[in-house]
């Protein structure tokens, strides 16, 4: 428990009257215990948050961390089983003078072992007029061991001592759910250098355009581009996808992911503080620093509680002798048990741990939330705005259909023609076809691209076109049967190219930017959940319908530019229901910023789309967002819980103080019992991040 200093965090925040983006403050402070060991702890607010340390991320070292821990328990056991002895003489031997001294030494060394740094950092605070936890105890035990309660006196700075320690212990569940992303970047790279060899250099010193090589069973050390290799890649680290994908040539690689099975060569993308997974980290670190709701409500509540506990003690201490005639070291007792009940340590833990746990258990699965803000608000969304391309769909146009209207035609021997064309051109529709067909040996003679129209060539000797609608209207070969087949493939959104030579049309290829397979699932469990989809795309009318059918959108909006897109998410806000706009381009960036949640695909998402989003889903699985909006849910549920627990506790314990039933051991562990539970009801939310994809 210790006294907090503010430092300043960025903040990431747009939405009209978002509370959770003031600035946060997050410092490092010691808690100095009585041996004169510094126990690091990481703190957030200017709360007096009794155990409420270690939510941000540390890069101490594990042994070193793991000596000082164990260190801690020794001597908080050691000063435990003073206190006990200090309390076994009393009840031995009570009236014998040497014996109280014996007990009263035991007693003070244990409090001097367990909680010096304690009672250091309370006097300060009553100095400084500063009624917070630290004053609470060290009036506390100071007033018991005046009273002569030495043994029980020395029993609650131990117990309160252990109880913060192994709290603290347990908070560490969640921030090294967390701090395990720091680890998984290897610390080198095998780097080409100017005179073709491979050496081993620090990821840091690995520039944009260097390329790095990785060989079988190694992590990619930065973000990039396969240029040479074939292998599949362990993503879940970073997209918290459950299968291994594969990796070719042109293909993006993310630092920190694992190459399972071949060698890779990667051209790096972006430089080791830029890469997804170092923006993962530093936006956790931000979102840990930045204030849920409940959060502010329970530092609020805490500010106004602790003093008012104060003042009932200093009733109780007063006016038992005064009104009921009550002995005054009675009395007084009586007040110090209300005030070691009253500590509202569990109260003050119980929101940062719940709100770790979940961020930490939604960032294994791919889910980086930004922000307590945004992980208590999503349980009250209403209505999503999708965008269609990149979003619904893959973002990528893939061949989708193929027919040979001749009924004589070979299909194997077109496509061999087809592919050798298209492969020729960079035409994104061309590409398309040339990657869903077998790869082609033939040799193209004569090539020529014809802008707006397609490509042409000779092959075996023929002159072959690979072209769209109009220009097979143009060279007259375009039948009513022809149209029929096109216009059934154009309704459903393809985009079109025939293959023709002299004797007409000899095949025809649709290409189409096709819907991911998790999206309808995506868009049903939204359903399910009472949550409206709604598509908001610029593309034309006719294929965001085709879209929108496939994924299970009822309401559209097409034919929309970026700013008739904010518009449009405007309108829908004004309905007054709490609005998520999803969406992976630069284009949609200001409905991102505008929503009250916005949601960034960050597999193919553009930086601007990832900076603007409040959340961002690494794997593109549109599934991630209901995932998001239970977690939501249940994260509230143990929220309440945790406050409900708290406050109730408290509240039986005092009622018994009140009326003279309660003691100094009940009061210290209704104290420690309380947090306990709520730790470890907060730390539930952890295996949410083991689910099955």
């Amino acid at each position: 428990m210790s006294e907090h200093s503010h430092g300043h965090g960025h903040h990431h925040g747009h939405q009209s009257g978002d509370e959770g983006h003031g600035h946060a403050h997050h410092s490092y402070s010691k808690h100095t215990h009585g041996s004169g060991a510094a126990h690091a702890h990481s703190h957030g607010h200017d709360h007096d948050s009794c155990c409420a340390a270690g939510l941000q991320i540390t890069a101490e070292s594990d042994a070193a961390q793991s000596a000082a821990v164990r260190a801690e328990y020794l001597r908080l056991g050691l000063a435990l089983a003073l206190a006990l002895i200090a309390e076994v003489i009393v009840f031995l031997r009570p009236e014998a003078p040497a014996w109280e001294v014996a007990s009263m030494v035991l007693a003070a060394m244990a409090i001097g072992m367990a909680g010096l740094g304690v009672l250091r950092q309370g006097w300060a605070a009553l100095l400084r007029g500063k009624l917070n936890i630290n004053a609470l105890m060290t009036v506390a035990v100071t007033g018991g061991f005046l009273i002569g309660e030495w043994p029980e006196a020395a029993m609650v700075m131990a117990l309160y001592s252990l109880a913060e320690l192994l709290e603290e212990r347990s908070v560490d569940r969640a921030r090294n759910a967390i701090k395990s992303l720091l680890d998984i970047t290897p610390p080198v790279a095998q780097r080409r250098n100017d005179q073709g060899h491979w050496e081993e250099i620090p990821v840091v010193n690995v520039a944009i355009g260097d390329t790095v090589r990785v060989r079988p069973g190694e992590r990619v050390p930065l973000d990039g581009r396969v240029v040479e290799g074939r292998s599949s890649v362990d993503q879940a680290p970073v997209t918290g996808e459950s299968l291994p994908v594969d990796k070719a040539p042109g293909d993006l690689v993310f630092a920190g992911t694992i190459n399972l099975q071949g060698g890779l060569d990667v051209l790096v993308s972006a430089p080791a503080n830029d890469t997804v997974l170092a923006r993962i980290i530093h936006a956790v670190e931000e979102a840990q620093a930045s204030r849920a709701p409940t959060q502010r409500f329970i530092d609020r509540f805490a500010r106004y509680y602790t003093p008012a506990v104060f003042l009932i003690a200093v009733a109780v201490a007063l006016g038992g002798p005064l009104l009921a005639g009550l002995a005054w070291i009675d009395s007084a007792y009586r007040a110090l048990v209300l005030l070691v009940i009253a500590c509202p340590c569990a109260l003050v833990i119980s929101t940062p741990v719940t709100i770790v746990s979940a961020l930490a258990a939604a960032a294994r699965r791919g889910i980086l939330i930004k922000g307590g803000a945004y992980l208590e608000q999503a349980r009250h969304l209403g209505i999503i705005a999708l965008d269609k391309t990149g979003t619904l769909t893959e973002g990528r146009p893939r061949l989708a259909g193929r027919e040979y209207p001749a009924a004589e035609a070979n299909g194997q021997a077109i496509d061999d023609i087809a592919a050798a064309l298209a492969s020729r051109s960079d035409h994104p529709v061309s590409q398309a076809i040339a990657a869903g067909l077998p790869a082609s040996q033939l040799e193209v003679l004569d090539f020529a691209a014809q802008a707006g129209q397609g490509v042409r060539g000779t092959v075996n000797g023929r002159q072959y076109w690979l072209g769209n609608h109009r220009q097979m209207h143009a060279m007259g070969y375009c039948s009513p049967d022809l149209e029929k087949h096109l216009n059934r493939h154009e309704a459903e959104g393809r985009t079109l190219s025939l293959l023709a030579n002299s004797s007409g049309v000899q095949a025809l290829y649709a290409v189409a930017d096709t819907v991911r397979e998790t999206s309808a699932k995506a868009v049903a469990e939204l359903q399910e959940l009472g949550v409206e989809a709604v598509m908001l795309t610029g593309d034309n009318e006719t294929t965001a319908r085709s879209v929108a059918a496939l994924a299970g959108v009822h309401t559209l909006q097409a034919d929309l530019l970026p700013q008739e897109k904010l518009d449009a998410l405007h309108a829908l806000k004004g309905g007054g229901r709490v609005t998520a706009m999803v969406g992976d381009g630069i284009n949609d960036a200001p409905a991102l910023a505008a929503a009250d949640i916005g949601f960034a695909m960050g597999g193919i998402g553009t930086h601007t789309a990832m900076e603007a989003a409040d959340v961002v889903i690494m794997n593109d699985d549109l599934r991630r967002i209901p995932e998001t909006i239970r977690l939501s849910r249940q994260t509230h549920t143990v929220l309440w819980q945790n406050i409900t627990l708290a406050l109730g506790i408290k509240a039986v314990f005092l009622t018994l103080a009140i009326f003279d039933q309660a003691t100094m051991w009940m009061a210290v562990f209704a104290d420690m019992g309380a947090s306990m539970l709520v730790v470890f009801n907060g730390l539930r939310l952890l295996r949410r991040g083991n689910l099955p994809s």
